[in-house]
């Protein structure tokens, strides 16, 4: 992160998004973490750090929908697991909101031909398919 200092709640939430390994999170999901840690930090300054990341290019911030909450990924410097995130597309299960890596080679030809063909270039990180996951057609076949 590129700032003029360092603040104890940055380091906190910086370290909060090297141990998710990736995998999204909300501001209020932060929060509870926080405070289950007794260390409650302020929705505010949650936000703000997670801003001042997002504008350095080390988190991702993702609108979803008008009914869901942003959604938030660490994809700058190392995570816990031991190697930095890599693009990928998402798909939001319609059914249950959960959100999901898609690491798929189809989905890569698809980028390059829409470049190619279209003078198109997605966004692999802002790029959100919907459908429904496995678990919720399990629901629905019953």
């Amino acid at each position: 992160m590129k700032t003029g200092y360092k603040t104890k709640q940055q380091d906190l939430v910086l370290s909060f998004l090297k141990s998710t390994n990736g995998a999204h999170f909300t501001v209020d999901e932060v929060r509870l973490h926080f405070l289950h840690q007794n260390c409650p930090l302020g929705v505010a300054t949650i936000y703000r750090q997670l801003e001042k990341f997002v504008a350095d290019g080390s988190v991702v911030k993702y609108f979803i929908d008008d009914k869901s909450a942003a959604c938030f990924q660490y994809i700058g410097g190392e995570c816990e697991n031991g190697g930095a995130e890599k693009e990928h597309f998402h798909i939001k299960c319609e059914k249950c909101g959960k959100l999901i890596h898609l690491d798929c080679s189809e989905l890569e030809h698809l980028q390059q031909h829409l470049q190619q063909q279209h003078g198109i270039a997605l966004n692999p990180f802002r790029t959100v398919f919907y459908g429904t996951c496995a678990a919720c057609q399990g629901e629905i076949d019953e």
